[in-house]
């Protein structure tokens, strides 16, 4: 037999007024299970349940709205999720300017404590510099940034093909072949191509984030071809002719020193082995940048324009002075789609100054998104990959 509460019983239960109750029921977010003959509400223990979820999802700083769209009880457990990670992601921010401040402020006491004058402007650009570089290094620890911004390419891409297949496609492998993959972050260049993989090959993937390889042997599981190394690419741990391929899929221009980095590469490739190093340039994706610059022209989502460091229109003329044979292959694509979390999880995994603005403003950021996208949103893609030789 079913326990059915009136709208007090239920309130209490919940700790909340029986206004709230009334209000939730009137916006069409918790209807009460049926009603007694004279119209009065009842609700039971699934009810409540539905009452928890959006007691969560309000404190975790959804808006009614949000809340509504989700379905509660649908059982649209991915659009849940992935709502979910993007508030976590938010919370996490808040945790980190709070530990800022906390620096901050031990930072001016030691000051007065030594009879020193304070200077207040260096200490509010501590809180925002501190900020910034703890973005970027947490970009790294493991691999839901690099996959919030793989599943807005993998989800809404016009080309089929997808940017992995492409690209394993472009490495044109030989059994027997021994590779480097610099940057692999969480492997999924050879998580979506295992059955294309020849036989007989030694592949190494390499990190400077040991967590982040940790996902990609999660992904890989066991396959005996496949090593993990945890290392700066600045400073390669392995002999002089080593490898037949070494890759660098969108990461030499994160490096501090590219040129290095480059001689590093050279170093361990054999005679005659190729190096295949992807990236993109100032056209790519220029109207998620556009996007939140409209909302906000103080967000940047880049700490350095990656493309000026190490992009097409400059990687052939930085790769020549280390390799021959340059070629530059274009990968044609572009992505349309007309939903906004999936644009602003990317967002939100960029390692810029966006979070710490948009912590006090998500609401509003995410209706501002919802209807730019809503008659459809199309992002050019401008991307692609250099293959030399030594």
């Amino acid at each position: 037999m079913k326990t059915y509460y009136t709208s007090g019983e239920f309130a209490k239960k919940a700790h909340v007024s029986i206004r709230t109750i009334r209000y939730y029921d009137q916006k069409n977010l918790l209807k009460p299970s049926t009603h007694t003959a004279s119209g009065a509400r009842r609700y039971t223990d699934a009810d409540f349940a539905k009452l928890q979820q959006i007691l969560l999802l309000k404190y975790l700083g959804f808006s009614l709205t949000d809340i509504r769209e989700m379905t509660l009880g649908s059982g649209d457990r991915q659009l849940l999720l992935d709502s979910l990670q993007i508030q976590k992601r938010l919370v996490e921010e808040r945790l980190k300017e709070m530990q800022n401040v906390v620096t901050a402020i031990d930072s001016t006491s030691s000051t007065l404590k030594a009879g020193h004058e304070v200077d207040w402007r260096k200490m509010l650009d501590l809180i925002h510099l501190t900020s910034m570089n703890q973005s970027l290094s947490t970009q790294y620890q493991n691999a839901s940034n690099i996959s919030a911004r793989i599943k807005l390419h993998r989800d809404y891409s016009l080309n089929k093909e997808g940017w992995f297949h492409w690209l394993f496609r472009q490495l044109d492998l030989k059994p027997g072949m021994k590779i480097l993959e610099l940057g692999a972050g969480n492997g999924t260049l050879w998580s979506q191509n295992l059955h294309r993989i020849p036989k007989g090959l030694t592949i190494v993937l390499s990190d400077i984030s040991e967590g982040i390889l940790a996902d990609a042997k999660n992904e890989i599981v066991d396959r005996s071809e496949f090593q993990y190394a945890v290392f700066d690419a600045q400073k390669i741990p392995f002999a002089d002719n080593t490898f037949d391929l070494v890759i660098a899929n969108h990461m030499l221009f994160y490096c501090d020193e590219i040129p290095r980095t480059l001689k590093e590469v050279k170093r361990v490739m054999k005679k005659d082995a190729s190096f295949a190093c992807s990236t993109y340039s100032k056209r790519h994706m220029h109207e998620i940048t556009d996007l939140v610059q409209e909302f906000n022209p103080e967000i940047v989502l880049s700490s350095t324009n990656l493309y000026d460091r190490f992009g097409l229109d400059n990687g052939a003329e930085i790769l020549s002075h280390d390799f021959t044979d340059v070629t530059c292959y274009k990968y044609e694509d572009a992505i349309e789609l007309s939903e906004s979390t999936p644009i602003i999880s990317y967002i939100l995994s960029c390692h810029g100054n966006q979070n710490s603005i948009l912590l006090d403003h998500y609401n509003e950021f995410k209706n501002y998104v919802d209807d730019k996208v809503s008659d459809g949103f199309h992002i050019t893609k401008d991307v692609g990959c250099f293959i030399c030789k030594k």
